[in-house]
């Protein structure tokens, strides 16, 4: 059974002292092959050169919304050069946070636009975030007709947005937030309504570590070695084998993309 992690911050300063060791932990457990998010110009430098030096990794190239108020006129031509890389796999993590509201509104929604459109004519997959920005977050995604593909990364919202998200044809990636008794048991019935051929997983490292893992990890520092509790999570509420959806999930991810 080989799963694909499409979403950990492996650049995050928490694996610094021992990535290759986390790393390694990850294939025994299971997951052979994972996609290092890129959250800024600078991060996303890193992530490629993390993925350029390990194998099984690959990584995305974008700017989060958290950092949308640093961008500048370099910043589409730098993660255009960083696209064109091999192992750069999407563009993200792109979209819109009207939670923290580290940046404002309207240079978050300038700078999503502008990764979606640098998207489109690079033909990559978007890796987005959204976070209490649902009808803004559609809007701009309204604008493109040639989004090849693109994922939901770390859904946590109700039925509406899910529909709305599927409506538009974006895959699902569902992270140990369905592990969480006080706020994600909604998605253990919301995971059902997830097409098969469009469900993914991930961690979102070091985030989010599922809270119904026992022992908890020092520091309560998730990795991609907990994915398979995660999978068997889903597996639980589908009423399916883990197996199944092990196959399903690693299938979708490695043609979502472009994995080998």
């Amino acid at each position: 059974m080989q799963l694909v992690d499409i979403g950990a911050n492996l650049t995050h300063p928490a694996f610094h002292a021992d990535l290759d060791e986390v790393l390694d932990r990850a294939r025994r457990a299971g997951v052979p092959q994972l996609v290092a998010t890129g959250t800024s110009v600078q991060e996303s430098t890193a992530a490629l050169a993390l993925a350029k030096s390990r194998e099984g990794v690959y990584c995305t190239a974008g700017v989060h919304p958290h950092h949308a108020r640093e961008c500048d006129a370099t910043t589409i031509p730098a993660l255009r050069v960083l696209a064109r890389q091999p192992k750069v796999v999407a563009i993200g993590e792109c979209g819109l946070d009207f939670n923290r509201n580290y940046s404002p509104h309207p240079e978050q929604e300038k700078w999503f636009a502008a990764q979606v459109e640098l998207a489109c004519e690079l033909g990559k997959p978007l890796f987005l975030h959204s976070r209490d920005a649902k009808e803004k977050f559609i809007h701009v995604l309204k604008q493109f007709k040639d989004v090849s593909r693109a994922v939901a990364h770390c859904f946590t919202g109700e039925q509406a947005e899910l529909r709305a998200y599927l409506d538009l044809g974006l895959y699902i990636g569902i992270t140990g937030w369905i592990c969480d008794e006080r706020r994600g048991r909604h998605l253990l019935e919301l995971v059902k309504d997830i097409p098969a051929d469009r469900l993914m997983l991930e961690t979102d490292s070091p985030y989010l570590t599922p809270r119904d893992l026992h022992p908890q990890p020092k520091a309560r520092r998730n990795e991609p070695a907990h994915l398979p509790h995660i999978l068997r999570a889903v597996a639980r509420a589908l009423g399916k084998p883990p197996e199944r959806v092990a196959e399903e999930t690693a299938r979708n991810a490695r043609a979502f993309f472009g994995l080998a």
